[in-house]
């Protein structure tokens, strides 16, 4: 398998990481959409977040934690936007779990998450809701 992040696990590619433990490593995007831009991935290669076992969970949102107060500290961002493309329809182009950061500063021109799809359902949501929780 030739993973770009794994390559950067291995050390094989250089990354400007920023944060780094037993669970997540926070590294500058290098084509970044805000000053700042970071993404953090776990060490073991996987997909998805639905790839994750349950121990790597918690410790993984804690490098997402560390690594937001980090760019807070630092770059004194206004607010930021967290997100996860997960899987190819969403946009996910490297098949390794990544979550980013992108610091957001007053002024930015940049939209909020509810800005990346517009593709409602004509199912309302009570019919929505039921037929998800038939197959709880």
């Amino acid at each position: 398998m030739d993973c770009l992040f794994c390559n950067i696990i291995k050390g094989d590619i250089p990354a400007y990481t920023i944060h780094s433990d037993a669970s997540s490593i926070a590294f500058l995007d290098i084509h970044p959409q805000s000053l700042g831009h970071t993404v953090i991935i776990p060490p073991r290669h996987m997909e998805t977040v639905l790839d994750m076992e349950e121990s790597e969970v918690e410790g993984y949102w804690k490098g997402v934690k560390k690594t937001l107060s980090i760019l807070k500290e630092h770059l004194k961002a206004d607010g930021f936007t967290i997100g996860i493309n997960h899987g190819k329809v969403s946009g996910q182009s490297i098949n390794h779990l990544h979550c980013h950061i992108i610091p957001r500063y007053e002024g930015d021109r940049g939209g909020s998450i509810h800005s990346v799809v517009s593709y409602p359902s004509n199912e309302t949501v009570e019919d929505l809701y039921q037929r998800i929780i038939t197959h709880i």
